[in-house]
C-alpha cells in the first residue's frame, strides 16, 4: 500500500523513491478495498492475501485493523508482512477496538528476520543469523502474551532472504527457529530487483535446491515436498507438515502410494470446500454432505492415517505427543524470485502476445504465466505477478506515490 520502511536491507526490493513516500491510512484503506474487490471478482470468494507496505507496523493500529477487516469482508484471510520490530503495545492496540473489546479474534503475521537487515532495535547490525534469535523468539512471545491476556489466536510465519553471505547459515536458522512457535519457515533467494544501490554479491549463485538442502540439513532429515505444488517448480517449493516431537512429518509423503491416493480423492471431492472461512458446525455439515455423496472416501482416509502415523512412530507415541502438545503445524517454503533484467523484457513480450525466442526469456515467461503470487491492479483490471510488480511497475508507481503522498504536506 506504501513503500516506506524504517529499516534498511541489502538487497531491498523497493525502488529508490520508496522512503520518500509518507504512510497514509485513508489511502491504504481505499486501495485495500479496491484491490480486494478485484481479487474477489477474478479469483473467487475465498483466498489468502498479504498486506504489504513497506512496513505495515508504520500504519496507525486502527488503520491497520480496518485494512485487515476490509480484507476479511472480501473473503480474504489476511497476513500482515512485517520486519517484526514493534512493541507489544502496538499489537494490543491493533486487535482491541474501542472500549477494549477484541475486534480481531485471530491475526496472521509474517515476520522477516535476516542478517542483511540494518537498524533493528537491539541488533542494529547483526553479524550472523544467530544474533537475531532473541529477536525472533521475542516476536513469538508477544503473540503468546496476546493469547493469554485476550484469547487472540495467531498464525506466524518466519521469512528470510538468502544470499551467498548467509546461505550456509540457513540450516542453523531452521534448527533454532523450528521450535520457537512459528508455523511456517519461508526462504527467498535474493534477486536483482529494486534499488540497485543495495545490490552486492552474485545472488544467482543461490539456487532453490541449495536452500532446500540447508532446510533438510537443519532438520537432520529429508523434507518431502513433491506431493503438492503451487505454480512453477522453478519458483516455489512448499512442504506442508507438522513437528511431531523433534521430527518433521509431511501431511502427504510423495513416495507413499496410499497417501497420494488419499490426496487425489481429497482434491477431487473436497477441493471446492471452503474450510478456512467456515465455522465449526458449518464445516462439519459441509464434510458430511461430501461424504454422503462419496462415502468411499473414508477408506483412503483411513489408509492415509495409518501410513502417516506409521511414519511418525507408534500410535501410542503419536497420541502421547498430541496430548503433550508436542505436535505443531510446520510448513517449509522457498520462493525463488527472478531478476529484473529478465522479467522486464519477458513481460514486455507477453504484453505484446509474443513468445520469446531466447530460451532464458522463454523460461521467464513460463514462470510468469504460472505465477500464483499476484498483485491486484483495479485501475487496469489486471492481476500482475509479484516479480513484474517489483521489476517493472514499482519504480513508476513509487514515483507517482512520492507526488501523491509527499513526506511534507504544506498547508
Amino acid at each position: 500500500m506504501f513503500p516506506k520502511c524504517n529499516l534498511t536491507c541489502s538487497p531491498c526490493y523497493h525502488s529508490k523513491d520508496a522512503n520518500k513516500v509518507r504512510v497514509d491510512g485513508s489511502h491504504t484503506l481505499g486501495q485495500v478495498r479496491a484491490q480486494m474487490g478485484l481479487l474477489r471478482r477474478l479469483r473467487g470468494p475465498r483466498a489468502h492475501a498479504q498486506l504489504i507496505g513497506g512496513e505495515v507496523s508504520l500504519l496507525d493500529p486502527d488503520d491497520h485493523a480496518q485494512a485487515l477487516l476490509a480484507m476479511r469482508a472480501a473473503g480474504r484471510e489476511p497476513m500482515s508482512m512485517t520486519h517484526g520490530d514493534f512493541d507489544y503495545e502496538y499489537l494490543e492496540k491493533l486487535v482491541l477496538g474501542p472500549g477494549g473489546a477484541v475486534r480481531l479474534p485471530r491475526v496472521s503475521f509474517a515476520a522477516h528476520f535476516d542478517s542483511l537487515m540494518r537498524g533493528r532495535r537491539g541488533v542494529p547490525r547483526p553479524r550472523t543469523e544467530a544474533d537475531l534469535n532473541q529477536a525472533r523468539a521475542g516476536f513469538v512471545a508477544m503473540f503468546d502474551t496476546l493469547q493469554t491476556r485476550h484469547g487472540v489466536r495467531s498464525y506466524l510465519a518466519h521469512n528470510m532472504t538468502v544470499t551467498p553471505a548467509n546461505l550456509e547459515q540457513v540450516g542453523g536458522v531452521v534448527a533454532n527457529v523450528a521450535s520457537m512457535g512459528y508455523q511456517m519457515l519461508s526462504f527467498q533467494p535474493a534477486a536483482f530487483v529494486g534499488d540497485d544501490r543495495r545490490w552486492g554479491q552474485g545472488y544467482q549463485d543461490v539456487t532453490i535446491d541449495a536452500v532446500w538442502n540447508q532446510v533438510e540439513a537443519g532438520l537432520g532429515q529429508p523434507v518431502s515436498w513433491r506431493a503438492f505444488q503451487f505454480g512453477d517448480t522453478r519458483c516455489n517449493r512448499t512442504a506442508f507438515g507438522a513437528m511431531v516431537g523433534r521430527s518433521w512429518q509431511p501431511v502427504v509423503h510423495h513416495e507413499r502410494p496410499v497417501e497420494l491416493a488419499a490426496r487425489d480423492a481429497f482434491l477431487a471431492h473436497f477441493g471446492g470446500v471452503n474450510f478456512g472461512g467456515s465455522g465449526r458446525f458449518a464445516l462439519a455439515g459441509k464434510v458430511l454432505r461430501v461424504l454422503a455423496v462419496h462415502p468411499g472416501d473414508v477408506v483412503p482416509a483411513a489408509r492415509w492415517a495409518r501410513s502417516a502415523v506409521a511414519r511418525a512412530g507408534r500410535w501410542r507415541d503419536v497420541v502421547g505427543a498430541v496430548r503433550a502438545r508436542r505436535v505443531r503445524p510446520m510448513t517449509f517454503v522457498v520462493h525463488n524470485f527472478m531478476d529484473a533484467a529478465d522479467v522486464a523484457p519477458a513481460w514486455a513480450l507477453m504484453q505484446a502476445g509474443t513468445v520469446a525466442d531466447d530460451p532464458r526469456l522463454r523460461q521467464t515467461q513460463e514462470r510468469l504465466s504460472a505465477c500464483t503470487y499476484a498483485m491486484a491492479h483495479p485501475e487496469t483490471g489486471q492481476l500482475v505477478p509479484a516479480c513484474v510488480q517489483h521489476s517493472v511497475l514499482d519504480p513508476a508507481e513509487n514515483a507517482q506515490l512520492r507526488r501523491l503522498l509527499p513526506l511534507t504536506v504544506l498547508r
